[in-house]
């Protein structure tokens, strides 16, 4: 890798310069090895250096994930309010209609037999309705079960 010629330097050493010999460096090379800093030291600084650039990117990533907490927090809020506001109007709706199914039916099979039909309807897409919620709460009750099917 190095050269030994005279005008090489010191053979194997990569911090002497390279076109002085030994005996031209004398006591300039001894000081100039003493001011400059080891390897060993420069080293350490290096992970020093890694180290604190790690503790600002963990800082500045866990600002960055309470931001967005925030953030998802007040729209989920929003979203929910919004979800409130919808299911009170479609139950709204769906009493007007069943007010209004209870009218149209009452020329036809007399007012207790609109008034039986329409509850017995609803009833029934309430018990169906009830059942599917049921049975999907079992799929994800079981996700969570260490046994297999619950």
């Amino acid at each position: 890798m190095y050269s030994e010629n005279k005008t090489s330097g010191r053979a194997g050493d990569p911090l002497a310069p390279a076109d002085l010999r030994d005996d031209e460096l004398g006591e300039d090379y001894e000081e100039l090895a003493l001011n400059t800093p080891s390897r060993e030291q420069s080293i350490f600084e290096e992970i020093g250096s890694l180290i604190d650039d790690a503790k600002t990117y963990l800082q500045a990533e866990v600002g960055f994930q309470k931001t967005r907490g925030k953030l998802a927090g007040r729209e989920i809020g929003k979203a929910i309010a919004f979800a409130a506001i919808a299911l009170v109007t479609l139950h709204i709706a769906l009493l007007a209609l069943a007010v209004g199914l209870v009218i149209a039916l009452t020329p036809v099979v007399s007012i207790w037999g609109a008034i039986a039909i329409v509850v017995g309807v609803l009833l029934v897409i309430t018990a169906w309705v009830g059942l599917k919620a049921k049975s999907r709460g079992s799929k994800a009750a079981s996700l969570f079960s260490s046994g297999g099917k619950s």
